[in-house]
């Protein structure tokens, strides 16, 4: 195939950006332009590539670059994170401080994105400065998810509760205990008591909902988060083991919080 074909992918491409898209998978094109050996269409999609026009960002899926985002070369997650699982099949869920900066808790933008999915692991996504990690979960919590709407569509972000958790059970991942509480003093305006439900308690490790607990209490200081989180736990008949509030430094010597039972191994300072 020669350089008219590419023309024919390139107005197909066009088109379908005329009409919101911004990506799409070899599957589809080859369905939508059957006329494609796949040899021409990898010849032409690389030919297209190296214009800047599309990328591929995982196999067999490919990004439309449209001009306002020719400089940088890859589309904002948001644009294309949807269409991407979809592509692979898998649950999912936008978390961490991503999430947390959807409900106006993230002090600065995080440079690299936190994406929850199932089982078995994908490998990251390192492409033109942008970085997306895959945390697996055996299961992903629909209930506890909420679809918040995009240029493209609409994006799977966990609810401010969920998002607290997994702040505090993958705080190593995002900059630490101290960063974590920063952001879960403001993300705490968008978390409602009902949130610690029955089943956001059976998708979080209980390490977790007590280091959560103890911070809601004496860091962040919110009396009625803290007190409705503990009743739930209580109600569970949930048993409380030792756990260190920091869980990469020692544990020997340090005092125990008797309510949460959580090993006071550092000190929490919240940054202005």
């Amino acid at each position: 195939m020669g350089k008219q074909d590419e023309i024919t992918l390139s107005q197909w491409i066009e088109n379908l950006q005329s009409r919101g898209r911004y990506a799409f998978s070899l599957s589809l094109l080859a369905t939508e332009l059957p006329n494609y050996t796949e040899i021409a269409a990898r010849s032409a999609l690389s030919r297209l590539t190296a214009k800047g026009k599309i990328i591929s960002i995982y196999r067999s899926y490919y990004l439309i670059i449209p001009p306002q985002y020719s400089s940088k070369g890859i589309l904002p997650p948001a644009l294309f994170l949807d269409g991407l699982m979809k592509n692979l099949q898998r649950p999912y869920y936008l978390a961490l401080l991503n999430a947390a900066g959807f409900y106006g808790a993230s002090h600065q933008q995080p440079q690299e994105f936190f994406v929850v999915t199932n089982f078995p692991v994908l490998r990251t996504t390192q492409k033109k400065g942008l970085k997306i990690n895959y945390l697996s979960k055996k299961d992903i919590p629909e209930t506890l998810l909420e679809s918040k709407k995009t240029e493209a569509g609409y994006l799977k972000v966990s609810n401010p509760a969920l998002t607290a958790c997994d702040l505090i059970q993958f705080e190593k991942r995002v900059g630490g205990i101290n960063r974590v509480s920063t952001v879960l003093n403001e993300l705490v305006e968008s978390i409602k008591p009902e949130m610690f439900s029955n089943e956001l308690l059976t998708h979080v490790p209980v390490t977790a909902l007590q280091r959560l607990g103890y911070i809601l209490e004496t860091v962040v200081e919110n009396e009625l988060l803290s007190n409705t989180l503990y009743k739930v736990l209580e109600q569970r008949d949930t048993v409380f083991f030792r756990t260190p509030l920091k869980t990469t430094s020692p544990i020997v010597g340090f005092p125990i919080n008797d309510r949460w039972k959580v090993i006071l191994n550092t000190e929490i300072e919240i940054d202005d």
